[in-house]
């Protein structure tokens, strides 16, 4: 009897084996909320045989589930700690699907476990101190994750390494590498740990790992010399990526050290250096790194000097990046000798000379960067002989001559920006009509002259042509209509004429067009209308006339499409009513003209002569002027729209007689001092300096105007002026909050106290305020000192616009010509400053003289928006030498996101219905702002949308953010 109990109890125990695991796959499969293949449908606790389930592969003999693969079948869920039973596993694959939640520690108690990929899904937390038990592990990957925190020591060492690959990249880890000199990692061959926040020097214990053939540590914070003491020892690297940390050369002086210490690697392949502390020249030594080398990136340090010649050695190089560098003298001709060069970023250095002609002799060349250098001469014509060229950028150089005709023959080029140099005379037919080009024409900002040629029509592919600013005449051919891909055109600030041709208006995807400051003339036609997909349009400064219409693609347009175009009316907003019957009413002008001088004679003769002005006379002075009014009349102004009186001496008595402890700020023109009346009303009063005052006049003036004329919720209100000959100042509510400048860089290195929400609120107040100056106030206003200092924030952290001391108005119906003319006498870059604004929000066209508008606020905002994401300002150390804070925040995307994150999304008490994740809405917002500050900073004023456009987006983003987040009170 007792012979059979054991037989059946060992029964029981070998079938409890998979009975047990059989458990844990299913409890895995209840952790996962969303199977769309239907991977799992054949999953359950009876009929199939777990061996035979979808992704699972048991060892027959052990009769347990040594391998579990679901890569790649988008499924949703946790992963179950239940997967910890399977104590025989010896393959982990779930990457690449949409798991949440935190790594289960219950994965490290599986002893047999060589492979465990968990790559490419959401999975957030730190790794679990347990994983240093997987002593049998190879294989890891568990990169593309949110996970953060610092590496566990165990896991590289836990006394019986046998790792080969380890990815650990794109997450957010912090802390050094931890690496120790009782670390074994001598199979490693493959180290991934890119585009984390990782800190510290590379550990010189990673010199014991000398079959690596992988190394890649970008896009993190370490520091500290280049290890070239580690690299030495790596005889099979193939691949090394070290750019975006903050390394340093050896001694602060040159390469020399680390380029001998690669020399060992005879196998390498590629080397990246880009954006580092690294100084002094490029070391003559870059000859004797490996023949193997195929690519070498360096750009974006302080590298000075010559390119060395010696650096003709690299025969197999394809790649060679020297970029934003601080790199002189001449293109070498010896770049000719490296045959297998397929593309060369020699950009935003300080070469000079011509360039060298002999780069026509590279066979494999399909991208040629030589932009923003000091290159002059003409383009050669040895370019014709680049047949695989694809893209090539010169643009803002000093080149002169023509444009080669033997670009023509290029026949796969599809990029080409010749834009902001010197060229010369017509474009050729023969390069006119290549159809190769797909992207990108920029001729703009040249002296080519000549007709458009209707050559240009053959490209059909090219997404954006942009020839302003040149001598262009004649008429623009209608057969560029054919230009079917066609999305942008600018042909703004020529000397073109004739009629627009209605095909432009009927190319499917255009999107914006610029024909402004032109001499065309003539109806607008109305196919424009019936396009579906144009959204900016500028027809300013030409002769256009006629009615137009605001239906269509016209019925989102302003006045300021249309400016400069006295024969034009119609239904636009801001535009002159179309009057049908002007002929009957110049009749009627002319009979009353006529009556009043027959009235003014017979008076004048009945001997009643007048001692002053009536006040008809008075108001016809003030319109000659152009609406100039002094300052006492503008006192008086303000003094009789119920404003109340407060005089100098309760001023002095508010603000303690403006005593330093009560000064809040220091603005162009004066200071700003907080104050008390005595009804207890708290004030802020913004003094003009008497220098400012003798030297600026107008700047008094133009603020009173403006605040006198413009009513918002998001401006600052004024509650008196006081004006003498020596004293002139302005008084505003006190916003007990203050700028919202003290938030974003608060002092002694406190946090920011602003969440995410009202960040979003404070941007869309700020939008609609100068939405509100540029499109519907009764004057129109440039504000162009757009800051956060000049945003102030009251008790409910609502932000109002201030400081208009050298706002710029606009033509509006009730300004004169002659004081629109006085206006815009004043040039952007006089010395007077009143339109030079704040370094670093001061939109690129202002420093080449043109004029302010409402592009250059735009861009203002959307370095606002950038400023407010990235923590950094404009002026920033940390933004490399050379670059903007547009340029920095596109290439640094992702790290933006996550920092922004942890500022303004960590301490907001948010709660996120089931079907929408916190993390998923915060990142929507965080990457919508970013694109939106993007989009408002690039360089061509053209190419940014209007404040209405940014006003409405900002809404519409605040409006989401409120509508999928429950704010939950404090506790």
């Amino acid at each position: 009897m007792s012979i059979t109990f054991l037989f059946v109890l060992e029964m029981d125990i070998v079938s409890g084996v998979t009975l047990r695991e059989k458990a844990s796959l299913l409890s895995f499969k209840m952790s996962v909320v969303s199977d769309p293949e239907h991977v799992l449908r054949n999953w359950n606790s009876s009929g199939v045989n777990v061996c035979e389930w979808r992704g699972v592969r048991c060892d027959e003999a052990r009769n347990s589930v040594v391998e579990l693969t679901l890569a790649g079948r988008s499924l949703e869920g946790t992963i179950s700690p239940a997967l910890g039973g399977l104590s025989s596993l010896r393959v982990l694959d779930l990457s690449n699907n949409y798991f949440e939640g935190h790594v289960p520690a219950e994965l490290g108690s599986l002893p047999r476990l060589e492979e465990l990929s968990l790559a490419w899904n959401l999975l957030q937390g730190t790794i679990p101190a347990e994983f240093g038990s997987l002593r049998q592990l190879v294989y890891v990957d568990i990169g593309n994750n949110r996970l953060s925190g610092d590496i566990p020591v165990g896991f590289f060492c836990n006394g019986s390494s046998h790792l080969q690959y380890v990815d650990l990249s794109n997450n957010s880890f912090s802390g050094e590498i931890p690496l120790n000199g009782e670390c074994e990692m001598k199979d490693l061959r493959y180290l991934l740990l890119w585009s984390n926040r990782l800190t510290g020097r590379v550990p010189s214990v990673l010199a014991n790992s000398t079959r690596l053939e992988w190394l890649d540590l970008a896009s993190n914070m370490l520091n500290g010399e280049l290890p070239a003491h580690v690299v030495c020892q790596m005889p099979h690297l193939q691949f090394l990526y070290l750019s975006y940390n903050q390394f340093t050369s050896h001694a602060d002086s040159n390469l020399k050290m680390f380029f001998d210490a690669l020399s060992n690697s005879s196998g390498l392949q590629e080397l990246e250096l880009s954006a580092n502390n690294l100084r002094g020249d490029i070391p003559s030594s870059i000859g004797h790194l490996p023949k193997t080398l195929e690519q070498i990136h360096l750009a974006e340090n302080q590298l000075h000097g010559l390119i060395p010649l010696q650096i003709s050695n690299l025969i197999n190089l394809t790649l060679l990046n020297l970029s934003s560098n601080l790199l002189n003298g001449t293109i070498p001709t010896t770049l000719c000798q490296m045959g297998r060069l397929e593309r060369v970023y020699l950009s935003n250095n300080s070469f000079s000379g011509e360039i060298p002609s002999a780069l026509g002799g590279l066979p494999r060349l399909g991208l040629l960067d030589l932009s923003q250098n000091r290159l002059s001469g003409s383009i050669p014509d040895s370019f014709a002989n680049l047949s695989q060229l694809r893209r090539l950028l010169l643009h803002r150089n000093q080149l002169s001559g023509t444009i080669p005709p033997s670009l023509g023959e290029c026949m796969n080029l599809e990029i080409l920006d010749l834009s902001y140099n010197r060229i010369s005379g017509a474009v050729p037919v023969e390069f006119a009509g290549l159809q190769s080009l797909k992207v990108y024409l920029n001729f703009s900002h040249n002296d080519l002259g000549g007709e458009l040629p209707m050559e240009l029509s053959r490209m059909d592919m090219v997404l954006a042509v942009d020839l302003s600013s040149n001598h262009f005449s004649g008429a623009i051919p209608m057969q560029i209509g054919s230009c079917i891909a066609l999305e942008y055109l600018n042909l703004s600030s020529n000397l073109l004429e004739g009629s627009l041709p209605d095909s432009l208006g009927l190319l499917p995807n255009l999107r914006a067009l610029d024909v402004s400051y032109n001499h065309i003339v003539g109806l607008i036609p109305h196919t424009f209308l019936g396009s579906s997909t144009l959204k900016t349009i500028n027809f300013s400064f030409n002769d256009f006339s006629g009615e137009v219409s605001d239906d269509g693609a016209f019925s989102n347009l302003t006045v300021d499409s249309f400016l400069g175009n006295e024969g034009l009316c119609g239904l636009i907003k801001g535009m002159r009513t179309c009057r049908k019957w002007r002929y009957f009413h110049l009749v009627i002008v002319l009979i009353l003209l006529f009556l009043a001088i027959m009235f003014t004679i017979t008076f004048c003769l009945c001997g009643r002569p007048f001692t002053s002005r009536s006040k008809i006379t008075r108001k016809l002075s003030v319109l000659s002027r152009g609406d100039m009014e002094d300052d006492d009349e503008e006192q008086e102004k303000l003094e009789h729209t119920t404003y109340p009186k407060i005089t100098h001496e309760e001023l002095l008595e508010a603000t303690g007689g403006f005593t330093p402890s009560n000064l809040i700020g220091s603005g162009h023109f004066g200071h700003v001092y907080r104050g008390v009346l005595r009804d207890n009303t708290r004030i802020a009063v913004k003094v003009l300096d008497s220098e400012s005052a003798r030297e600026i006049p107008q700047s008094f003036k133009r603020e009173c105007q403006i605040l006198r004329r413009t009513r918002h919720r998001n401006l600052i209100r004024i509650i008196t002026i006081c004006s003498k000959p020596d004293f002139k100042a302005l008084v505003f509510p006190l916003m007990s909050k203050g700028s919202l400048e003290t938030y974003l860089h608060p002092s002694e290195g406190l946090p920011s106290k602003l969440d995410l929400m009202q960040l979003v609120s404070i941007c869309s107040d700020v939008a609609e305020a100068v939405a509100y100056l540029h499109h519907h106030s009764p004057v129109g206003v440039v504000h162009c000192d757009l800051k956060p200092s000049n945003i102030l924030l009251d008790d409910y952290m609502k932000a109002l616009v201030t400081d208009f001391g050298i706002s710029k108005l606009l033509k509006g119906e009730e300004e004169s010509a002659a004081y629109i003319s006085a206006l815009n006498s004043i040039s952007v870059d006089s010395t007077n400053g009143l339109l030079c604004g704040s370094f670093g929000y001061i939109a690129p066209e202002y420093g080449t003289g043109e004029r302010a508008s409402t592009q250059g606020d735009v861009y203002s905002f959307g370095v606002l928006i950038l400023e407010i994401v990235t923590g950094l300002r404009p002026t920033d150390p940390l933004i490399n030498h050379g670059s903007s804070l547009h340029e920095w925040a596109k290439r640094h995307l992702d790290d933006i996101i996550e920092q922004a994150k942890d500022r303004y999304c960590s301490s907001s008490p948010l709660a996120m219905p089931e079907y929408m994740p916190v993390e998923h809405v915060q990142r929507d917002v965080l990457v919508e702002l970013i694109n939106l500050g993007l989009i408002c900073t690039q360089f061509s004023p053209s190419m940014r949308p209007t404040m209405l456009d940014v006003a409405q987006e900002m809404g519409r983003l605040r409006e989401y953010l409120s509508s999928e987040m429950v704010v939950l009170p404090y506790k």
